[in-house]
């Protein structure tokens, strides 16, 4: 699969982002809190992430940028197990990752938990199929 990161992947929609927060299922697994909505997307991809680090945490925008280019190299390189799951049932989500720690992580670190963070996404996808 291709390991790239495309515009049709990120999710830019102001509306689409206050619906996310407003209705949206999520969980908490140290450092990043995920936010996830099952809706129809217009694009072609099965899902559409936004990455978020708040000011609060980390004043410098220098900051904020490393860290949310991380999670973004970390999430390029393990998405295709999600889109994998997504394009088995049919489904398309809108997620964000806000990264909730106090200090900055290590890459090596910061990939394995958006791996656990993945997996933990598919279960609980799982889990609401099975319902």
């Amino acid at each position: 699969m291709n390991q790239t990161f495309k515009k049709t992947e990120r999710l830019c929609s102001k509306i689409l982002i206050d619906k996310l927060f407003k209705y949206g299922r999520s969980f908490t697994l140290f450092p990043f809190r995920i936010v996830w909505l099952e809706v129809k997307l217009d694009s072609s991809s099965p899902a559409q992430v936004v990455f978020s680090v708040p000011k609060r945490a980390f004043k410098r925008a220098v900051d904020r940028n490393k860290l949310k280019r991380r999670a973004r190299e970390a999430y390029r390189k393990r998405k295709f197990q999600l889109y994998e799951f997504l394009k088995l049932h049919n489904k398309t989500i809108a997620l964000t990752i806000v990264y909730s720690a106090k200090e900055k992580m290590e890459y090596t670190l910061m990939e394995n938990k958006i791996n656990q963070v993945i997996e933990r996404l598919i279960n609980e996808l799982g889990n609401e199929l099975a319902e």
